[in-house]
Order: structure tokens, then C-alpha cells, then sequence
């Protein structure tokens, strides 16, 4: 199968640089809809046989375009959503982002034990994301899009994909919209086909904003 990992359109929260994973979490952005509106085109030569999102407003609200545009409706799959920042939710400060994601990306290198503040561990995050990713595979469809989220979509793919180094993942921060494309299943494992660093709907369509805590890189 290939699944297709799309980050969801800009929100307030990463423009004001705010942890906020919390349900139902916040609406796009009117540039975040515009990002929204550019995938259907960006993808307009793929294939794809089902839609995916999480439980957060936002992933719908990103795929709602794609949606309509292939007449698919989108499976709400509640273990696709954002890691859950615990004591960190609605942080701004940059000491808590760092500790968020190096947090996620110590899940990655084999460290799950290790637990957010007042959050999760790497086994609870990864089973959830895990049983989101097998139930799209057991649709037997060719290619799925699932939106997601920055931390989860880049924790989750650093652990799990072959041809994905972690460290370079670490480093390289995920735009809203950006994607992450990927192959095979769950029994046999994922192979990297390809890393869209930017929006899917150009440069054009990336801002220069504040931190974007889940989507930012990790200092060195």
C-alpha cells in the first residue's frame, strides 16, 4: 500500500507558537484554508482510494477540498491525532517545545519508556498510531491519504520507515501541508518514497511565522 501522510493546513495555535493538542483543537487559518485549497491540484495525477483524518477539526477541515473533489467520504481514525503535550498543552516557550520534541523523537531511537509530563509514553502513542495505520491498510485499497499532525506524522515515521533517518527528520521541520510518502504495510514494514519538506501547493503557500512547536526542528 501507499499511504500518503499529510500534515494538516495552518492554525492559529502555530502562528501564536502554542502547544495545543487538545480535542476538538483549533480551526484553520485563513492560510491554512488556502493551503487546504491547493491540495486537490498538487495531487491531481494521484490515485487515491480513501481519505483518512484524525479526530482533531483541523485534519478534516484540511482534507475537506480533497474530499470533495474525489467524492470520498474521509474514515475518522482517533489514534492519527497529534501527541498529546500533557503539563506542556498550550505552551509558547521554547524550553517546553524542546523538551516536547525531543520527547517524541527519544520514541523514535528506541526510547519508549520515556513519558511527556502529565502526557504520554512512546508505547501509547506508537500501539494507537500503529492500530490507526493497519486499519487503513486492511481497506485494501491501493493509495490512502491520512491527515495528521507534525510530531505525530514525523515520531511515527522516524521509528517505523526505512530510508527515514532520524536525525535528519529531527532537524528538518514539517510545514503544514507537507507530506511524507511511504510504502508497504504493516507486516513486512514502510520504505521511504518521498519527503515533501514544504507545503504540497508550493513555496508560495509557506509563511514566515512564529515557532511551529510540532512541525519546528530541534535545535542542536
Amino acid at each position: 500500500m501507499r499511504l500518503l501522510l499529510l500534515r494538516h493546513g495552518q492554525t492559529p495555535a502555530n502562528v501564536a507558537g502554542l502547544l495545543d493538542t487538545g480535542a476538538p483543537g483549533p480551526v484553520l487559518t485563513d492560510f491554512g484554508e488556502r493551503q487546504a485549497r491547493a491540495v486537490p491540484l498538487a495531487l491531481q495525477d494521484r490515485r487515491i482510494g480513501a481519505l483518512a483524518v484524525s479526530s482533531l477539526v483541523r485534519t478534516s477541515l484540511t482534507v475537506a477540498p480533497l474530499a470533495l473533489d474525489r467524492d470520498l467520504e474521509p474514515i475518522v481514525l482517533g489514534g492519527l491525532r497529534e501527541v498529546e503535550a500533557g503539563d506542556l498543552e498550550k505552551s509558547s516557550a521554547h524550553a517546553d517545545h524542546h523538551v516536547y520534541l525531543e520527547t517524541v523523537f527519544g520514541w523514535a531511537r528506541g526510547d519508549r519508556d520515556r513519558r511527556l509530563p502529565g502526557g504520554p509514553d512512546g508505547h501509547e502513542f506508537l500501539t494507537r498510531f500503529d492500530r490507526s495505520v493497519a486499519r487503513l491498510a486492511a481497506l485494501g485499497e491501493d493509495t490512502v491519504l491520512a491527515v495528521s499532525h507534525g510530531a505525530a506524522i514525523r515520531s511515527w515515521a522516524s521509528a517505523h520507515v526505512q530510508g527515514l533517518d532520524v536525525d535528519e527528520v529531527e532537524h528538518t521541520p514539517l510545514a503544514n501541508t507537507g507530506l511524507i510518502e511511504i510504502d508497504g504495510d504493516p507486516a513486512s514494514g514502510w520504505h521511504l518514497v518521498d519527503w515533501v519538506h514544504e507545503p504540497v501547493g508550493g513555496l508560495h503557500l509557506e509563511p514566515v511565522a512564529a515557532n511551529d512547536p510540532t512541525g519546528e526542528p530541534v535545535d542542536e
